[in-house]
């Protein structure tokens, strides 16, 4: 199940349904983004030729290219660990920078994942690359909570897995209604989690913990 909750100054509160995935980006043409960010620059009326800008369709397509091609995913690992039982492990902390669908405009997003492990525990560095992949691709924030929790439930083999987003959007910031200090909050839950009000809770408390830590 993933939820999703936006928030502004003025506390108003919307719950939306989930969003379908996509494949990964193909490669980036970084000749054609670089004719094209010149173009761009001349239909805004600017010299893409003068001091400044002379390099800088070169620099925004070998962005694009280093953006849209994160690190591969690499084989989980996970260390045995008999003696756990019922135990919540939550990791927090984690911030990657994603580019909104619908605007091209950065977002960033404040990652927590919590899960329920059984018999081993799964190397910490794992749940930041997961983000960091699901991150680097045209994106919205309830679609990359989902992806995120469907990996890590296909690492752990469980559905003992819960993920929250914390995320800023400049498309929100910056343009249109421009509030700076709204926030998007987003959970995706499963097994426990879903069932459980104390695993919830206690998630849940930990997350916030973490983003106001940030």
């Amino acid at each position: 199940m993933t939820n999703a909750v936006y928030s502004s100054p003025t506390g108003q509160n919307a719950i939306l349904p989930p969003q379908t995935g996509l494949s990964a980006p193909r490669p980036v043409d970084t000749e054609r983004v670089a004719d094209l960010i010149g173009e761009l620059l001349i239909a805004i009326g600017e010299d893409p030729g003068r001091e400044g800008l002379a390099d800088t369709p070169a620099r925004v397509a070998a962005w694009w290219r280093t953006f849209l091609s994160p690190e591969s995913a690499a084989a989980a690992t996970c260390f045995t660990e008999t003696s756990l039982s019922n135990q919540l492990v939550v990791i927090g902390g984690m911030s990657v920078w994603s580019l909104c669908e619908h605007h091209m405009l950065p977002m960033h997003l404040e990652v927590a994942a919590g899960y329920v492990p059984n018999g081993e525990v799964v190397g910490l560095s794992k749940f930041g690359r997961i983000a960091q992949r699901y991150a680097g691709r045209l994106q919205v924030q309830e679609r990359f909570t989902r992806q995120v929790a469907e990996e890590i439930v296909g690492v752990i083999g469980s559905k003992d897995v819960a993920v929250a987003v914390r995320g800023t959007h400049l498309c929100m910031s910056m343009r249109g209604v421009r509030m700076e200090h709204a926030r998007t909050t987003t959970l995706h839950t499963g097994g426990p989690f879903q069932t459980d009000t104390v695993f919830s809770q206690q998630f849940l408390t930990l997350a916030a913990g973490q983003w106001g830590a940030m």
